[in-house]
């Protein structure tokens, strides 16, 4: 059985209704089934808005139960395509109770498994923590027909932890919904940098653990409901790359994209026996890392 994976990484704009949304989601979603993917990821929140740029209780409305109306209908669009699917969602487990939560399906429509977004940031116009509670099921890799995914969500992709303890539980490749952009205010110079370091850390992990790694970034101005604010500007930059850190695909800064990859899954193996970190590693004197800050 070949290790070749063809992955579908579907980068878009989310602005108008749950309905016109998610029916432009579908859309891209047939069009990679279509093109032979296996594995189709969507980013962060893709069922609308970026709301997180304020803190605003009628937010909470959005979220829904899963199982619930988008797990049916993405699970459907499983079923019906015979795919993988990676999605993500604002999740309300109880009253006062969310997360953001990706939900992966397997090719029959049924839900693989979930994983709880960990880490929550609260920064301006990422007010995330207000909505978000912290994730409660650990680092555990999802087992499908495709492989086992190590999914994460975006503000996860910076912590070398999370990618580790992914790969030290069986990951065959890192997963990352995500939604990051840049403020307008800033300047050119400073949105470069920050773009950079974000392909940067991620490809760190591909090297780090030995395994090809999947962003898909959304992409777009989003306006804040706030009017003194200034909004954010995604940058796409959605990207697959290989367990050398090498990029396999890359799509672009502002526009909407299907950017399809072909992942030898493979090649994990043969990379770390060349580099075999996970060998070295001195298990026996990493205490430190259990501690927020070596005082």
């Amino acid at each position: 059985m070949s290790q070749t994976l063809r992955t579908a990484l579907v980068q878009q704009t989310a602005f108008g209704d749950y309905a016109t949304v998610t029916a432009a989601t579908g859309e891209r979603i047939r069009q990679a089934a279509a093109a032979g993917a296996r594995l189709v990821v969507l980013q962060e929140l893709h069922t609308g808005p970026y709301f997180c740029q304020t803190e605003a209780t009628g937010q909470f409305d959005r979220a829904e139960t899963i199982p619930g109306p988008s797990t049916e209908l993405f699970g459907s669009l499983a079923a019906d395509l015979g795919i993988v699917l990676v999605t993500s969602l604002f999740e309300r487990r109880a009253p006062g109770l969310y997360h953001n939560t990706a939900v992966v399906f397997e090719r029959d429509g049924s839900i693989a498994g979930t994983y709880r977004k960990m880490h929550i940031p609260d920064d301006p116009a990422f007010y995330e923590k207000f909505y978000f509670t912290p994730g409660d099921l650990g680092f555990t890799p999802i087992r499908t027909s495709v492989g086992t995914l190590g999914v994460l969500v975006c503000w996860d992709q910076w912590y070398p932890e999370a990618a580790r303890l992914m790969a030290l539980a069986g990951a065959d490749l890192l997963i990352y919904p995500t939604a990051i952009g840049w403020d307008p205010a800033d300047d050119d110079a400073e949105k470069q940098r920050q773009r950079d370091a974000w392909i940067t850390v991620q490809r760190g992990h591909a090297v780090a653990n030995g395994l090809p790694l999947v962003a898909v970034n959304r992409v777009g101005f989003e306006p804040s409901p706030d009017e003194r604010a200034g909004g954010i500007d995604f940058w796409g930059t959605s990207f697959v790359a290989g367990p050398q850190g090498e990029l396999l695909a890359q799509a672009g800064t502002d526009r909407e994209e299907l950017l399809l990859a072909e992942i030898d899954l493979g090649r994990s193996e043969t990379v770390r026996r060349i580099w075999p970190f996970l060998r070295d590693r001195r298990i026996d004197a990493y205490q430190g890392l259990s501690r927020r800050f070596l005082d």
